[in-house]
């Protein structure tokens, strides 16, 4: 039975993932010299942002920030996009009413820094909704492992296979789905025709397409 719905956030509660393909061009690619183009950005979707930076300072390197400066500079440029243009997703209030409805806890995990997390929910006036925020920032692992949805379950108090998890990004159902949990997914337009969702238990278009029996059949 289900008991508990876990949200992932970027690209699937904010549109943000625009913001951090076009941070990580500005930053890596005009500012460091990083051979990077959008559809590489676009590949790591659902990827921890150190991940990301660590892996391009290995492969190619650069002269000056480290890379802990370079992901607070990635970081900083998306918090400032997110604040000014607060660009929620459609069926996101639709979605959480459905949780509520149905007497889910509701909890959020993301690969997203605590910070973005908090800006984001308050610029979109969705934090009385997240009974509790897990952020993989500092976990040994991010999605696609599955810590950060097993942190969740944990703080919850509900066994994971009790939980659904509903998730954008291709990393965050081979997460939710290494954790033993129902999985609905709604995957970016481009992307979405792709064989390898067939893993979800459900896929969507948007979250407005969501309904009662699909959170817990």
């Amino acid at each position: 039975m289900i008991q508990a719905a876990i949200f992932d956030m970027d690209g699937l509660i904010v549109n943000s993932e625009p913001f951090w393909q076009d941070a990580q061009l500005a930053i890596l690619r005009d500012e460091l010299g990083i051979q990077l183009t959008r559809q590489d950005t676009i590949d790591t979707t659902g990827i921890r942002i150190d991940q990301i930076v660590k892996h391009y300072f290995e492969t190619q390197g650069w002269q000056g920030p480290s890379c802990e400066q370079v992901c607070d500079m990635i970081l900083d440029k998306v918090i400032e996009l997110v604040a000014i243009h607060k660009p929620i997703m459609p069926g996101v209030l639709h979605a959480l009413e459905l949780c509520k409805a149905a007497n889910l806890r509701i909890a959020l995990a993301s690969s997203s820094p605590l910070r973005l997390i908090q800006t984001t929910l308050r610029a979109l006036e969705l934090e009385d909704w997240f009974e509790q925020c897990h952020s993989a920032e500092y976990l040994k692992y991010g999605k696609p492992h599955p810590e950060v949805y097993l942190n969740a379950a944990e703080g919850l108090g509900i066994a994971p296979e009790h939980c659904v998890a509903l998730e954008d990004s291709f990393a965050g159902l081979l997460a939710a789905k290494s954790a033993q949990m129902r999985a609905i997914v709604v995957p970016e337009h481009a992307v979405a025709d792709q064989a390898r969702w067939v893993i979800s238990d459900v896929k969507l278009a948007s979250l407005n397409e969501l309904t009662g029996k699909m959170l817990t059949p």
